[in-house]
């Protein structure tokens, strides 16, 4: 099985390759379109700011490639987020595979911004949770969010219900960091090979 990580100058690559070898999975990182429409299973992870990383997709054609895929994708943290319509995020117009738009939380007392830490998902419905337990823990750092919209297949709760993961066709997609959520986001990645 060819599994691909898309390259996009986003942050916390390397720690999507240890958590991939942890399993036993093997991958291959690149950002060529050939690569990409030929594996069998694509990662779009990352960190980092919504308008730097969707101006090196356009440069490089890959806002028009992930959105024509037709294997599974899974985006996690700002892949999810760049998968949706928009961001409030500078002002930036993502892929729209997911049409919904990604707000900041408000300030709320007593609350900091960004979410961050564990924090538990709740109502999953998705072969990505399969064998997880009820109201899992998986660890959060982020300071936009999708609503709980049509695609959401898991939610979690801070300031307000958000969309702690999202499906539609042959695209999945989590807020959180699967590949430092321990054996919870190992499991999501292992059942996320196995589709």
């Amino acid at each position: 099985m060819k599994t691909v990580i898309v390259k996009y100058n986003a942050g916390n690559v390397q720690s999507v390759m240890y958590a991939l070898d942890r399993i036993g999975a093997t991958y291959l990182y690149t950002d060529d379109e050939n690569e990409i429409r030929t594996a069998d299973k694509v990662i779009f992870p990352g960190v980092g700011e919504a308008s730097t990383a969707m101006s090196y997709l356009r440069k490089t054609g890959l806002d028009k490639v992930i959105p024509s895929l037709k294997q599974p994708v899974f985006g996690t943290c700002i892949g999810m987020q760049l998968m949706c319509r928009y961001s409030e995020e500078n002002n930036t117009e993502c892929m729209g595979i997911f049409d919904v738009d990604v707000k900041r939380f408000p300030a709320t007392p007593g609350l900091k911004v960004p979410h961050m830490g564990w924090n538990n998902i709740y109502g999953y419905n998705s072969a990505l949770t399969d064998q997880l337990s009820d109201n899992a823990y998986v660890y959060f750092v982020h300071s936009y969010a999708a609503p709980v919209c049509e695609f959401t297949v898991a939610s979690c709760d801070y300031i307000h219900p958000f969309s702690a993961m999202l499906q539609k066709d042959n695209f999945y997609a989590a807020q959180f960091h699967c590949e430092i959520s321990g054996n919870v986001g190992q499991q999501i990645i292992e059942n996320f090979l196995k589709i």
